[in-house]
């Protein structure tokens, strides 16, 4: 995996997931990505040897602790920015498209902000 960014929409990626399906593999999160199974492979190996998941025998994909942490809070941000976005008139898959980049790069410290100042019903 290249980047931060790469690892932080797997990890939010096999979140998204875990709330859809009752075990979250491989294959699922390809089809999910659009990515081929033999790139979603080594960025599951690079998850695992980092600690932000663990994968049974079976191919089922887990987050660990550190792995759900980094997922929940890149999940957060995508959903603020994108419903902030949208009720600013923003077009859904255009919120969404910007929401995905802006989440990887913006501070804590500016995300915080941007809730407290237009509070969490966005």
């Amino acid at each position: 995996m290249k980047s931060n960014e790469s690892s932080e929409d797997y990890l939010e990626t096999i979140l998204i997931l875990s709330h859809k399906l009752p075990v979250v593999r491989s294959v699922d999160i390809a089809n999910e990505m659009g990515f081929r199974k033999s790139s979603v492979s080594i960025a599951m190996k690079n998850l695992r040897e980092r600690g932000h998941i663990t994968v049974t025998d079976a191919g089922y994909i887990y987050l660990t602790e550190s792995g759900k942490k980094i997922a929940d809070t890149i999940y957060e941000r995508h959903e603020f920015l994108t419903n902030m976005l949208v009720s600013w008139g923003i077009d859904k898959a255009m919120a969404e498209a910007d929401a995905c980049r802006i989440e990887h790069v913006i501070s804590a410290e500016s995300f915080e902000a941007l809730k407290k100042h237009f509070g969490k019903k966005n």
